[in-house]
């Protein structure tokens, strides 16, 4: 059911200010690859993200350094999951002086705190807390072209994974007013009309919290477990796809909870309606 895969070059200079480099990393989770971007237009800039420190990573960044004239000031990293962060070693081996930031930052690197501005010749970042994707998530605001890197928040292609559906609901409502132009993503092609695309994820997760209530609101004997939600919901899709699409099921399922709108019944596995619950 997922939409084929827009090719995209290892190397790719999307903006008079912005480069792409592919983390050389392909897969079911990261698309074409993670999204790594050189960002600036004088002699020293600032890199955002670092691959999973794969080799064809630093062999393209190397490139870009070389053929650019370049050096890369500051990298920052948008969360830490390892396909945005496992490449730092490779970027301070061959760029020692680098100062590297992450919100909540590991032992020698620096913090990143919401509304803190990098400048560099040719661009201004600023970061944007955004928790939901993982606690850490720091978009960036690319101010000169009033647009973001949105991280793992929003991709370029399908949809994304969150920890916590409240906060990410949250955070993407938060991310739709703070740009109006382009949206670089952690995954996936650019976005050219960001904001649209951030309200489009926010739509389609509350037709799926509808969904759910929608299924609740049918009888059914001994009760709606998660997996039963799960084959009404995506009864036209594979069946492969059936456990992972639980867990998304379950993470609305505990927001409706906490805003007293379903019930759960532990023992039996079971949800219900709530007596709070309008549809």
């Amino acid at each position: 059911m997922a939409e084929p895969l827009v090719p995209l070059p290892a190397i790719e200079k999307l903006s008079s200010r912005v480069i792409r480099v592919l983390g050389g990393n392909p897969g079911k989770f990261t698309l074409q690859g993670t999204n790594t971007y050189i960002v600036g237009q004088g002699p020293k800039r600032l890199l955002i993200d670092t691959g999973e420190g794969k080799p064809e990573w630093i062999k393209s960044l190397k490139s870009v350094l070389e053929d650019e004239k370049i050096t890369i000031e500051r990298t920052i990293l948008t969360h830490w999951h390892h396909d945005h962060i496992e490449g730092v070693p490779d970027l301070l081996k061959a760029s020692p002086d680098t100062k590297v930031y992450k919100h909540d930052p590991q032992d020698g690197w620096l913090n990143i705190s919401d509304e803190q501005k990098f400048e560099t010749e040719g661009a201004t970042l600023k970061a944007y807390h955004s928790p939901g994707h993982t606690k850490d998530h720091m978009a960036l605001i690319l101010e000169e072209e009033d647009a973001m890197f949105t991280g793992d928040n929003v991709l370029g292609q399908g949809t994304a994974v969150f920890e916590d559906l409240a906060t990410y609901m949250k955070s993407l409502n938060g991310m739709s007013k703070q740009f109006k132009g382009r949206a670089y993503p952690g995954h996936g092609p650019v976005i050219e009309d960001g904001p649209a695309k951030v309200l489009e994820y926010i739509k389609h997760r509350k037709q799926r919290e509808q969904q759910v209530l929608d299924v609740l609101a049918q009888e059914k004997a001994g009760g709606w477990t998660s997996m039963d939600i799960v084959k009404v919901i995506y009864k036209d899709y594979p069946e492969n796809l059936y456990i992972p699409a639980e867990q998304g099921i379950l993470q609305i399922l505990r927001k409706l909870l906490k805003e007293g709108k379903v019930t759960h019944d532990e023992g039996k596995g079971t949800w219900a309606l709530s007596g709070k619950s309008s549809l």
